[in-house]
């Protein structure tokens, strides 16, 4: 039987786009006063995301005494059969639980030892963006059992301030409210209501392409990928052009890299036009 885990302090790090200067004076800090570095591996076709996480760490350690351990585990991949979505996020949160807690015991096991001999084990975990915008780490985190003694977040750029910044867009109209959603949202339930700009986050779908064509007719469009990175690909305009352009950029940048994460800025020319909901 595995002995129980010492007491964990845990320390969520956003890392911005991977960028390395968009890493804060207080991520660094951070980095450097873990035990223990948590690196989640994704499988090979994204092997670039995990390498550039240990970039980040082999640069910002490579001066550090006595630096932290750097531990790599495999990430459960989430069930994706059934219309029980929920339900799959819950077990696929689990099991990451699982994986965490294992990849401590770990590494205890291999000899680690907290830097303060009274003290709580300091994790830590490097989370693209922030970790309060659309990444569920805290979340993961309240399910560890027993729970961390400390759960600390160090703030980090969020991939619509990365997207608005590489276009100089100001993301919001004077005085006007803005929506932060997913792919999954725009296309189950349309446009929001009571908003002329809508930032699509997580949407592998191009859900854009969905939007009935009256309204698409109204819209812009600002997008990017890899943004903020070496591979950052822009495009903007009104969706009825750039749409196309977009599809065929991110297809082949995809096949490129084996992997994308991209994002959209989507903004209503006409404030007179009605919320629209998609034919589905």
């Amino acid at each position: 039987m595995s002995r129980p885990l010492p007491p964990v302090a845990l320390t969520l790090i956003g890392i911005g786009t991977g960028n390395p200067d968009h890493l804060t004076r207080q991520a660094l800090q951070a980095m450097r006063a873990a035990d223990l570095i948590l690196l989640p591996h994704k499988g090979e076709d994204k092997a670039e995301l995990a390498a550039l996480r240990q970039s980040l760490c082999d640069a910002v350690l490579a001066d550090v005494p006595t630096p932290p351990r750097v531990a790599g585990f495999d990430m459960p991949v989430r069930r994706s059969q059934g219309d029980d979505y929920l339900a799959q996020v819950d077990e696929w949160h689990a099991a990451i639980t699982r994986c965490w807690q294992a990849t401590m015991a770990q590494a205890l096991a291999d000899g680690l030892q907290p830097r303060q001999a009274e003290g709580p084990l300091h994790v830590a975990l490097l989370v693209w963006g922030d970790p309060s915008l659309y990444d569920s780490t805290l979340r993961i985190a309240a399910r560890m059992q027993p729970p961390p003694v400390q759960v600390h977040v160090v703030a980090g750029i969020t991939a619509v301030q990365a997207l608005t910044a590489a276009h100089a867009l100001a993301v919001n109209e004077i005085g006007q409210p803005f929506t932060v959603t997913t792919g999954r949202q725009l296309r189950d339930h349309g446009w929001p209501a009571g908003v002329d700009t809508v930032v699509v986050m997580l949407d592998g779908q191009c859900s854009f392409t969905q939007l009935p064509p009256a309204l698409a007719q109204d819209v812009d469009i600002w997008w990017g990928a890899y943004v903020g990175m070496a591979q950052q690909v822009l495009d903007h305009g009104p969706l009825a052009e750039a749409g196309p352009r977009i599809l065929a950029t991110r297809a082949a940048a995809r096949a490129q890299h084996g992997w994308i994460m991209d994002i959209y800025l989507l903004r209503r020319r006409s404030a007179a036009a009605p919320a629209t909901a998609f034919n589905v």
